[in-house]
């Protein structure tokens, strides 16, 4: 044991370290921290609508606002009604343009790495998805005869001129969006930032004031960046005849996001992850990248789907096993493993269900140091901090507790993998904060499905049994002076 944990010091640590102080990867992190307030008020108000979904019709309609009262009734609908549309463009303002909201934070983000001005970074950053986007026609169809409406549909000639427009797909600002704003938004701000440390910028009299001379700084290093990516967009689409963002999308997006869908890569995340708090590394911090880059996104299409076919409609997709593509239902599918499945069944109390070594350990210990630093972490625990039982007993570097600490989260992953792909629960659908306490977290999270509570109860249990013998074993060890 000596000798691995001495070999995995020389050799992996170093390269944890790496990554975890990797500028770019840092930059993406902070990116998707960043995008916490939209994504958080786009799940609540996902959340509301839900919610509304499922109150009763009976006390919907009791529950209105007056019309006897015309000062202040807003339409003769129910207000649960009223309040579901206002959840609606609460949603329309957050998670249907999630893909732009991380276009100027990944923007912002990188530019801050490179130490160059962030707000601009940012706005090259919204300039490297939109330049991107397929244009689409919105026909205005009143006023026009059948006839003309056939000319229009079989070839856009004189009649149709006037009734067409062009316009970009909002469609495409969702998070299927991300992969293209991390590739073609690091090319364009690297560009941007690298041109402004070479200082080939607009210099501004000393008398102009900051505000002005900052952003004329930033002029021709944001023209060329632009410029750049979108003569790449347009070549894509002169020689193969599909957008970039499109190609993206399939080629690179879809193939990772599918290999995310493997018993085996969702272990190897939660290994790898417990392997680096062993060496008191944040092990969620430096996989950040590939958690909310690779889950992130299909987190937030499960909620997308959830708008769409509410409780009773995920819950039939499930049962007809619309877990993927092939099995989709009218076009809506729901993905088996997203980001907060890890939050919702196996990170408990914190990274390897540690909430549930504290249990153990006031049951068990014999050791009152132990048992001080337990009393001190239940608090934190029940809220998913467990910083003070992993530096506190510690947990870090200590070879007693190295098994359990990789082996309880991997079989707490694996039971609800299971019981998720028999259709025994409810896809986790819903964005939920990280420190919402267990049990609590998987009800919502699931879209407020009971059953989840049985999962996470047996991915506890069996947590718990893995974290307590090693509690036991330490009973017999003289404790450091």
């Amino acid at each position: 044991m000596n000798a691995l944990q001495q070999w995995m010091e020389k050799h992996l640590v170093p390269v944890a370290a790496k990554i975890g102080s990797q500028k770019h990867l840092v930059a993406l992190r902070d990116s998707f921290v960043g995008m916490l307030p939209a994504t958080m008020v786009g799940a609540m108000a996902t959340l509301v609508s839900v919610l509304i979904g499922t109150v009763p019709a009976a006390v919907q309609q009791f529950v209105q606002r007056s019309a006897s009262d015309g000062s202040w009734t807003l339409s003769d609908k129910p207000v649960f009604q009223q309040l579901a549309g206002i959840s609606g463009l609460v949603s329309q303002g957050t998670l249907t343009i999630i893909g732009l909201i991380f276009a100027f934070s990944w923007g912002y983000n990188l530019s801050k790495a490179y130490k160059v001005n962030e707000l601009a970074g940012g706005i090259v950053g919204v300039a490297a998805l939109v330049s991107g986007l397929p244009n689409i026609i919105a026909i205005a169809t009143n006023g026009l005869s059948e006839k003309a409406m056939e000319t229009v549909n079989n070839n856009i000639a004189a009649q149709g001129i006037a009734t067409w427009k062009m316009g970009l797909s909002v469609g495409q600002l969702d998070a299927g969006a991300y992969f293209t704003v991390i590739i073609m938004g690091a090319l364009a701000v690297i560009l941007y930032a690298k041109l402004m440390l070479a200082d080939i910028t607009i210099k501004m009299p000393d008398s102009v004031p900051p505000a002005v001379s900052k952003a004329f700084l930033a002029i021709i290093p944001t023209i060329v960046a632009v410029y750049v990516v979108s003569i790449i967009y347009y070549f894509i689409k002169v020689w193969t005849g599909n957008d970039l963002i499109y190609l993206i999308g399939k080629y690179i997006a879809e193939p990772f996001q599918a290999l995310s869908q493997s018993i085996v890569s969702v272990l190897i995340v939660t290994f790898f992850v417990s392997l680096f708090w062993f060496f008191g590394i944040h092990g969620t911090n430096v996989l950040g990248a590939v958690l909310d880059g690779i889950w992130g996104p299909l987190q937030l299409a499960n909620m997308d789907v959830y708008n769409k076919v509410k409780l009773e409609g995920v819950k039939d997709l499930v049962a007809k096993g619309a877990t993927d593509k092939a099995h989709a239902i009218d076009g809506n599918f729901v993905t088996l493993w997203v980001r907060g499945s890890w939050d919702a069944y196996a990170w408990f109390g914190g990274t390897a269900g540690t909430i549930t070594l504290i249990i153990a350990i006031l049951w068990f210990s014999k050791r009152e140091d132990y048992k001080t630093v337990a009393k001190l972490s239940v608090a934190p625990g029940i809220f998913n901090i467990n910083e003070p039982v992993m530096f506190g007993m510690p947990l870090v570097l200590n070879s007693l507790f190295f098994i359990p600490l990789l082996l309880a989260p991997m079989v707490s992953v694996t039971i609800a993998y299971i019981a998720t792909a028999m259709h025994l629960v409810a896809p986790v659908v819903l964005q939920v904060p990280w420190v919402t306490p267990p049990f609590i977290n998987a009800f919502m999270a699931t879209g407020f499905d009971w059953r989840a509570i049985v999962v996470t109860a047996v991915t506890f249990a069996a947590s718990f049994a893995i974290w307590f013998p090693f509690v036991i074993a330490s009973n017999s060890m003289e404790e450091e002076a």
